[in-house]
């Protein structure tokens, strides 16, 4: 990856911190639109909150007047996300914790532009109904599936931990969601680490028993990203999507009976699953803070040292 210029670094800096914040200044003309007629926003979306930002259409007409189109595509699951960033097919998207350290170790030139608070509740260890796996102890030498380079993966390794288990006690079957839902529901794999809607579809469509969810074990925050050098570029269009985001939170957090609504016509998904979803979730986004990409070094260190990692990274690079 090129390295930015002191000057340049600043400037990125700067632009995301602002961004973050949800209030940025007067930003100058260069920045504004203006000679900027005929750019493009790709945004990479998950079934969730910018796919509700997507269907309302508000953020077209915020960033019309700056000469900017909106395209959108859908992935599953965050590493592909990031492999989208990574060969230029996407300037923004939404993702778990663990897919931008891998990224990042991958060399994607990505930057953290905002986040959501701790959200827990939304992923969790699933085992069949009638499984005599009663604790995660007794997880020890069984097939546990799971989307390798995602969130639950740091879970996973967490809660194995506090329960006196190494990572390597477990067969893990890397598998993407729907792969990972037909294995658990032919007897396959013995348990499922999978994150919602996915974790309350199978939950109430299958009768699937919740082993351990991660509360007390990790804080499972979301994170909105760009490249650096699109922000770097675009800054007044970070600006306008963090915004638009906001917006959306504020009203899905006092309103979950019409966004389950709105979320069950998106997902395709019966309202029971998806009541079971939003009764859980934290709403909200918050700037990027040294102390949240912290939390994100700490996950960084520890994949690095189960060799997860090719390398140590500082995720502290992909703030500016």
């Amino acid at each position: 990856m090129t390295r930015l210029q002191p000057s340049r670094r600043r400037f990125v800096a700067t632009s995301l911190a602002a961004a973050s914040a949800l209030a940025l200044p007067t930003l100058p003309a260069h920045a504004q639109g203006a000679g900027a007629a005929g750019r493009v926003l790709r945004i990479g979306h998950q079934k969730g909150l910018l796919s509700v930002l997507k269907g309302r259409g508000t953020l077209e007409q915020r960033l019309a007047p700056l000469g900017v189109k909106v395209t959108w595509t859908e992935f599953t699951a965050g590493p592909v996300q990031l492999e989208a960033l990574n060969v230029g097919s996407i300037d923004f998207g939404d993702v778990g914790e663990a897919p931008p350290i891998f990224a990042q170790a991958a060399g994607a030139p990505l930057a953290y532009v905002a986040a959501t608070p701790p959200r827990p509740a939304l992923e969790a260890v699933l085992v069949p109904q009638g499984s005599a796996i009663r604790s995660v102890a007794d997880l020890k030498g069984k097939k546990v599936a799971y989307n390798k380079g995602s969130n639950v993966q740091y879970f996973l390794v967490k809660l194995l931990e506090k329960h006196g288990l190494k990572y390597g006690d477990v067969q893990s079957v890397f598998l993407p969601p729907a792969d990972a839902r037909a294995a658990f529901e032919k007897g396959s794999v013995d348990a499922w680490v999978i994150w919602d809607p996915f974790l309350a579809a199978a939950e109430v469509a299958l009768g699937a028993r919740l082993l351990a969810d991660a509360q007390g074990i990790v804080n499972n925050r979301g994170y909105y990203f760009s490249s650096l050098d699109f922000a770097g570029r675009n800054a007044d269009v970070i600006k306008t999507v963090i915004e638009e985001i906001h917006k959306v939170d504020q009203w899905a957090g006092g309103n979950r009976s019409a966004i389950a609504a709105e979320l069950s016509t998106l997902w395709g998904l019966p309202r029971t699953v998806v009541d079971k979803s939003v009764a859980r979730t934290v709403y909200g986004i918050t700037p990027i803070t040294r102390e949240i990409l912290q939390e994100q070094q700490v996950i960084a260190d520890t994949f690095f040292d189960l060799k997860l990692l090719p390398k140590r990274i500082n995720v502290l690079e992909a703030a500016v």
